[in-house]
């Protein structure tokens, strides 16, 4: 396969769900059997915590989807289960459809913005949300033990085929207070959107379309899956897109990532807007009408607290994960949330990232703002992220490294709920163990890059010097 690595196979298993390369022997990659054992025990673990037998289905477009999908329903009707197919469809809707057709749960079969040899099982609870740490363990437990039983011939679950909820999901944001289709309408903004041939190529036009927006210039939106650059939406790989708005002298662009939970703009000098400010920005059309609280996660860009607490909100840190970003905004009621990688959270709607919402919210507050992206842009506090990492030797007591550099710096405010956080006025940096690699992640910021690297430097000498490396 032209651009991938067919000898490096993987399969990784955590609590929301299970996520691989296609192909190869079973357990080392995402194969037939991998993905009909954790679909039976996922479908087990739903219909008993429920005691419902309905479980709704969608897929992004990449080149497995069909394949996936085809194993996924016909082991969950060998359960007995009944499926609500939604086909082609995103992250964001399979979550608004799950409560709606009142199922046990729901699985999203995307890699989300993994490359196109990838594909996952994302697994969602009764009310549409990601599954959480305990229920996930158990899921995997279930797996392990081969604890399913199949139907017999008469209590086979049946499928149900429903393309109506591109168009549910529409309506839902369209009835949102904050989203004033007409301002939209008015401001007569002309879009060029980046869909990385996937299932945003269908349902962004069918959005900007019915928010008022007369003139899309698409650009990817064919769902075949056949990515035409890395499907994460970073600045180096939405070059083709910059370079589109500019020629066609458009008003802003637009980029979604291959399941459309995650969302970042490009403003009209071609310039990224930085998706980290997709989330403050949108959070700031919120506060602006209604006070309220934020949440994000800890290697989330200060500007949403910035912008919080000059509302006159409080802002709150989650550790990483989307489940835990949505515990802590329960918690304490925020009226939006979400990641620092283009990931809109706003309750109002449901408790899950979705790129639609936040392409309707932002719109709305650009339309009211008046003014051009890059001068909405240059509202906002200006910070810098830097990322880095340290590769250790696998036996490396690295939660023991952690807690040597939280002596060092325990005078700084900081916090341990996810690795460790030292913040220095408005600064901050943030360590984090990867759970599959012996490797510290290391994000730091500041309001330059110079100073963000030079906070960077400074935690990976400390850490040298604690290892007595040279």
């Amino acid at each position: 396969m032209p651009g991938t690595k067919n000898s490096v196979l993987t399969l990784i298993k955590s609590i929301s769900g299970i996520r691989g390369t296609i192909g190869g022997k079973v357990g080392e990659g995402l194969t037939p059997l991998d993905i009909v054992k954790f679909t039976s025990a996922f479908g087990a673990w739903a219909v008993k915590r429920s005691g419902l037998k309905k479980i709704v289905v969608g897929r992004d477009a990449r080149i497995s989807g069909s394949m996936v999908n085809n194993l996924v329903i016909g082991t969950l009707q060998g359960l007995g289960i009944d499926v609500i197919d939604l086909g082609l469809s995103t992250t964001p809707t399979v979550e608004v459809a799950v409560p709606a057709e009142q199922a046990a749960g729901g699985i999203i079969i995307t890699a989300s913005h993994n490359p196109k040899q990838w594909n996952a099982l994302k697994l969602l609870n009764a009310d549409g949300e990601f599954i959480n740490d305990a229920d996930g363990k158990a899921v995997l437990e279930i797996a392990d033990n081969s604890d399913f039983n199949y139907a017999d011939v008469n209590d086979l679950g049946t499928v149900t085929l429903d393309d109506t909820y591109l168009q549910k999901h529409i309506d839902a944001i369209l009835a949102l207070p904050l989203v004033d289709k007409e301002a939209i309408a008015k401001a007569d903004f002309k879009i060029v959107i980046d869909c990385v041939n996937s299932t945003g190529g269908i349902f962004v036009p069918a959005l900007l379309k019915a928010l008022g927006v007369q003139t899309v210039h698409e650009l990817y939106c064919e769902p075949d899956g056949q990515f035409p650059h890395n499907p994460e939406p970073l600045p180096e790989n939405l070059r083709a897109l910059s370079k589109e708005v500019v020629s066609k002298k458009a008003n802003l662009g637009i980029a979604v990532d291959p399941d459309v939970d995650r969302l970042c703009f490009v403003a009209e000098d071609g310039n990224m807007f930085g998706e980290e400010y997709t989330l403050v920005t949108i959070a700031d059309y919120v506060l602006k009408n209604k006070v309220g609280n934020t949440v994000s996660n800890l290697s989330s860009t200060r500007a949403l607290r910035d912008v919080t607490e000059k509302a006159g909100g409080i802002y709150e840190a989650a550790a990483v994960g989307e489940v835990n970003v949505v515990n802590k905004m329960k918690e304490t009621n925020a009226v939006i949330g979400g990641e620092g990688n283009g990931g809109v959270i706003y309750p109002e709607l449901h408790y899950g990232r979705d790129a639609l919402v936040g392409i309707a919210l932002f719109l709305t507050h650009l339309a009211k703002f008046g003014k051009s992206v890059s001068v909405l842009r240059s509202t906002y506090p200006s910070y810098f992220i830097s990322k880095n990492k340290i590769t250790l030797t696998p036996e490396m007591d690295i939660d023991a490294l952690l807690l040597k550099v939280e002596e060092k710096y325990k005078k700084q405010p900081h916090s341990t709920i996810d690795g460790l956080k030292i913040e220095f006025d408005k600064e901050w940096v943030h360590l984090r163990r990867s759970n599959t690699e012996p490797i510290i992640r290391i994000y730091s910021e500041g309001n330059s890059e110079q100073i963000a690297n030079s906070l960077a430097n400074k935690i990976i000498d400390d850490i040298k010097e604690i290892l007595q490396i040279r």
